[in-house]
């Protein structure tokens, strides 16, 4: 496929490193977790999570994004996708559990949406640096009851997402979506392991990505040799269960590198 040009309609500052993006056109079919490819003229080509049907939200850590942090309404990049495997949907009456941290709020926003479209009842755990860095509480809170920690305790819980999630009783949940920084997503990992109910999870994973497609493989996680651009970049818990998760990533020539 070849790239969309998507003309910038408008930017939000959600953070003085994370901006939300609104662009001239929607993905109608997009499911939640799925992501798009962002073609920066001239730079680079990055995976970015849509945080709506006509938007991407993104975090300041490189060139592209830095790039990207140039552009003004009316300026363009490109687009294709959306790509990959998305979150689960629940049935109605299910009861729903996201749990998101940082920028992994981003594609979990238009999930707990569409949850509770389903007829789902959903409980969002928003963890971030602090409440500055908070993102879609506004949103996350339209869609349901919302538990929130920050690290430095500047609102809600002093800690991390899992202060909150030993709290919960996480068994009454149906389905279970977590995105976030991978260290916080291992020990999220290792938690639900601990209270038996991994199976009831979805973990959206990011790593480094050429193709987007399936093709060059380099995305492939140990040891299972699963594409995330391709089989996820969602997966079950249970299919991460001895993965390279929260241990390490790669880098563009293949090498680890530790988390």
């Amino acid at each position: 496929m070849l790239p969309l040009n998507a003309t910038i309609l408008k930017i939000d500052e959600e953070s003085p490193s994370i901006r939300t993006f609104f662009f001239d056109f929607q993905f109608e079919t997009m499911n939640p977790g799925q992501f798009v490819m962002v073609w920066v003229r001239g730079v680079d080509e990055v995976p970015m999570g849509l945080s709506s049907k006509n938007s991407i939200t993104v975090q300041k850590v490189g060139e592209a994004t830095s790039k990207l942090f140039e552009l003004k309404e009316g300026d363009s990049f490109g687009l294709r996708g959306p790509y990959g495997k998305g979150f689960s949907l629940p049935s109605e009456g299910e009861k729903t559990l996201v749990i998101a941290g940082g920028v992994g709020a981003a594609p979990l926003v238009p999930y707990a949406e569409a949850a509770r479209s389903a007829g789902s009842e959903v409980h969002t755990v928003l963890g971030a640096r602090s409440a500055g860095d908070l993102l879609f509480e506004k949103r996350f809170a339209e869609a349901g009851e919302v538990y929130i920690s920050t690290d430095d305790g500047s609102k809600g819980t002093k800690g991390f997402v899992t202060d909150v999630l030993n709290s919960l009783n996480l068994s009454v949940y149906d389905k279970i979506a977590v995105c976030g920084p991978e260290i916080m997503m291992a020990s999220v990992f290792r938690l639900l392991e601990d209270r038996e109910v991994l199976d009831k999870s979805e973990f959206s994973l990011h790593r480094y990505f050429k193709c987007g497609i399936g093709v060059c493989g380099a995305c492939c996680i140990d040891k299972s040799g699963l594409r995330v651009c391709r089989d996820g970049p969602v997966f079950s818990g249970v299919q991460l269960m001895d993965s390279e998760l929260g241990k390490y990533t790669r880098d563009a020539s293949g090498r680890r590198v530790k988390i």
